[in-house]
């Protein structure tokens, strides 16, 4: 080989490098598009746990309240029955109303009870959801820094494992959409 032949075929594989390295950064600049992604994924799961949370704790104190009335009127009705009264009658028609209004609170507590349940249910699922993505996220991110190591390094084992890393990371994070409800 001549020494302009052998110039330019090191300038072709000078180049063909660069092109490589080029096509690493541009892998490297998606998986902290991913990474992006599912972090906001994880963030607004765990606001979505925390607020399923509220409510459920909402719940609970709606049953509470409902409970302690409902035993307070029974009180009040045990009271009624067994004091002397001077209209009977009066005394028996509010007897009833209140165990009208018994019945009614007790039916709506089972609710209150169930409503609470699902909603608990459904902080549990938003957690292991938001478990996922964390997984996920924290992969991507190694896996961005692992590839980007291999530009200062040229060795592209960095970049093999950080893209591995980083598929096992978008696995997981997507896993967490097929979690059952």
């Amino acid at each position: 080989m001549e020494p302009t032949e052998i110039h330019e075929f090191s300038q072709q594989m000078k180049e063909a490098g660069e092109s490589s390295f080029t096509s690493i950064s541009l892998a490297i600049s998606i998986l902290a598009v991913l990474v992006a992604t599912v972090t906001v994924l994880g963030h607004r799961t765990h606001t979505r746990a925390v607020l399923l949370q509220t409510r459920a704790a909402d719940q609970w104190n709606e049953y509470q309240s409902r409970k302690l009335r409902t035993e307070n009127l029974q009180v009040t009705t045990d009271l009624l029955t067994l004091q002397p009264v001077n209209n009977s009658a009066a005394a028996q028609q509010k007897i009833a109303d209140y165990r009208t209004k018994i019945s009614k609170w007790t039916t709506q507590l089972t609710d209150d009870q169930d409503k609470a349940h699902t909603l608990e249910t459904q902080v549990e699922h938003a957690e292991s959801q938001a478990s996922r993505y964390d997984l996920g996220e924290a992969l991507l991110q190694i896996a961005v820094v692992l590839s980007s190591v291999t530009l200062l390094t040229r060795r592209r084992g960095y970049f093999y494992f950080g893209l591995s890393l980083g598929l096992a990371g978008l696995l997981i994070a997507a896993s967490a959409v097929l979690l059952p409800h």
